[in-house]
């Protein structure tokens, strides 16, 4: 089930909300858990019962083992146990996430003719594996409480996190589940809540998804791209996987919100970042964190050589980039911000000596430059886009990518309004325009968290949720999977 469809909005996320409040409120907490959990195993499982049975057995598998830990009496007896959690979940991953990729490689390097699986990768298998491990690991240091099965599994299923995260910590999420008060239907929630969800919506509706044409467009037709084409279909790659990410961190931050929950902070403003590290410290943040409590500490973090530092560093990046993905592409993609970070430590530059803007400006341009390699579907189509962006020539923008904006609903409405002749003449104007005012709005606008945290609920910001609701329903009429599903 996505967020962004008519089900969930009109059906499924208001029946969560009666139900779960309505059992808090006749004192029957448990019951209210049980709903919560189940109606997130509702959710998981919608399009797919596949997909639930994976998620149901590894929960079970999981917890027994992690009961295990807690309760073994040796050292060695966890020792053992973490041994088989560390193999089930990673062992699972890699069944679905990695086979294929490792059999195609292999029969490649060897010349051999291995069949594959195709197998359908399980919606959000690497954000609920990564906080299994998570618990896993805390189980076996000791840091877990005693948790029952039911906190156990709603942490695990709840479903604002369950498909693209955030990475939540037990420690994170459990506490709240047990505190009674955020138990209670307050308006204070419910109205941050409302406008957080409203522009994560409007993020992935009506800006991200109409990015996602004209990337489409792009990549599909990559060879027939000029300069300036190149250019405009990267950095509408760059805005596409901009706001669909944030959009999704805001309707999941809203609706946690909405049922008295805080999920942690997820994205802040990355393309504001002035360094490779600085922007994953604002991307993704809950994973960045995952690796370096779980990864770059235990390789030795910065506790060691400047050298070791710096493979420590290559590391991570490289597992983040196979993390995203089971394709060269992901691996180089995670290389190259790894090698970017390595430079930053190796050969830093003053911060004083440089301007804020320009170092926000180089560091954006790093990034997209990057994320042409993430997007393209082979490393034959990044190095033709990087060829189109040096030797494609100047001239007017593509043609299908300036027809395809044109198509949306909303250029009509500029028709009608009077604009129809300059946008007839200049058909890149449009799309170009929208490109730089969103663009210009990553660089300069507060994160949805900020504004939802600090908000007061007017009769301004309620004419604005409404009509950002509106203008979002009425555009459900494609439905599209956020980026991060895939992942």
């Amino acid at each position: 089930m996505l967020f962004n469809s008519y089900i969930f909005i009109f059906l499924f996320f208001p029946l969560t909300l009666i139900g779960y409040y309505g059992f808090n409120r006749a004192g029957m907490y448990k019951s209210a858990l049980a709903f919560l959990t189940a109606m997130s195993l509702w959710f998981y499982g919608y399009n797919n019962i596949y997909y639930l049975a994976i998620l149901v057995i590894s929960i079970l598998a999981n917890y027994f083992l992690s009961s295990c830990m807690v309760h073994a009496s040796k050292r060695h007896f966890k020792q053992v146990f973490l041994g088989i959690s560390l193999f089930v979940n990673i062992g699972i991953l890699f069944y679905f996430k990695y086979f294929d990729f490792f059999i195609e490689n292999l029969n490649s390097v060897l010349s051999l003719n291995l069949p594959l699986l195709r197998l359908i990768l399980p919606l959000g298998i690497s954000f609920f594996t990564f906080q299994q491990l998570s618990y896993a690991i805390d189980s076996y240091k000791g840091e877990c409480e005693s948790y029952s099965f039911l906190e156990y599994a709603a942490y695990i299923s709840f479903f604002p996190q369950l498909i693209a995260g955030p990475i939540v910590y037990h420690s994170e999420l459990i506490p709240q589940f047990r505190d009674l008060d955020r138990r209670k239907l307050r308006f204070e929630n419910l109205s941050r809540g409302i406008y957080a969800f409203s522009l994560g919506l409007a993020k992935k509706v009506l800006i991200a998804d109409t990015f996602s044409k004209v990337v489409t467009v792009g990549y599909g037709a990559i060879t027939e791209l000029n300069t300036p084409s190149a250019i405009l279909v990267m950095v509408c790659y760059s805005l596409q996987i901009y706001f669909d990410f944030s959009g999704y961190c805001d309707m999941a931050y809203g609706m946690s919100y909405m049922l008295g929950i805080e999920l942690p902070f997820n994205f802040n403003s990355p393309y504001k970042a002035q360094s490779i590290s600085d922007f994953w410290d604002r991307w993704h943040m809950t994973l960045t964190r995952f690796f370096t409590r779980y990864v770059y500490i235990p390789l030795g973090g910065n506790r060691c050589s400047k050298a070791r530092n710096c493979l420590n560093v290559l590391i991570v990046f490289l597992v983040s980039g196979l993390w995203h993905g089971a394709n060269w592409t992901f691996i180089l993609w995670g290389a190259l911000h790894g090698a970017l970070s390595v430079a930053e430590r190796l050969l830093p530059i003053p911060s004083q000596k440089v301007p804020r803007f320009l170092k926000t400006g180089i560091t954006f341009l790093l990034v997209t430059f990057a994320w042409s390699l993430f997007r393209a579907n082979s490393l034959t189509d990044a190095g033709l886009l990087w060829g189109q962006l040096l030797h494609g020539g100047l001239g007017p923008v593509y043609q299908p990518v300036t027809d395809k904006f044109m198509d949306l609903v909303e250029m009509s409405f500029l028709y009608r309004a009077g604009l129809g002749g300059i946008m007839t003449r200049y058909p890149w104007m449009p799309v170009t325009a929208f490109t730089l005012i969103t663009l210009s709005c990553c660089f300069t606008l507060k994160n949805t968290q900020e504004k939802a945290a600090q908000m007061k609920f007017t009769n301004r910001r309620l004419l604005t949720v409404v009509i950002l609701l509106l203008w979002s329903i009425v555009s459900l009429s494609e439905i599209s999977e956020f980026l991060y599903f895939n992942f």
